[in-house]
């Protein structure tokens, strides 16, 4: 019985320290990134659909990462101020949070790395 109080307690806050720490950077770094693409060449119209499916894409996965994380922050903490247990798809729902985070995160909300410096050399070239 023990086990189901610390369960009870402790699950919901690692809930929202899950979202806060993962989820909502991901909405803010995705948010800025929802534009940047490399080897876009507006001469050619081939490539206009193209980005513009992606920015759509995109949009898309921020629109369903911030319902999806609203939902389970909801969730977690009215049953945390009404102090019953979780349901089972908040749960389903917050993993389902961690992956859309991660793949915005791993994806186009990454900063762009800048090009490596060359080494200098005392010699004249």
């Amino acid at each position: 019985m023990k086990s189901d109080t610390v369960a009870v307690v402790l699950v919901p806050p690692l809930l929202i320290v899950g979202v806060l720490l993962l989820a909502l950077p991901a909405l803010v770094l995705g948010g800025k990134g929802l534009f940047r693409h490399r080897g876009y060449n507006a001469a050619e119209p081939g490539d206009r659909a193209s980005v513009v499916t992606i920015v759509l894409l995109r949009a898309l996965l921020l629109l369903l990462l911030l319902l999806v994380s609203g939902v389970v922050l909801l969730s977690t903490i009215g049953a945390m101020v009404v102090g019953v247990e979780l349901h089972g798809m908040v749960y389903v729902l917050f993993v389902l949070d961690l992956l859309m985070a991660a793949l915005a995160l791993l994806t186009f909300a990454r900063r762009e790395r800048r090009p490596g410096r060359r080494r200098a050399s005392p010699a004249r070239r």
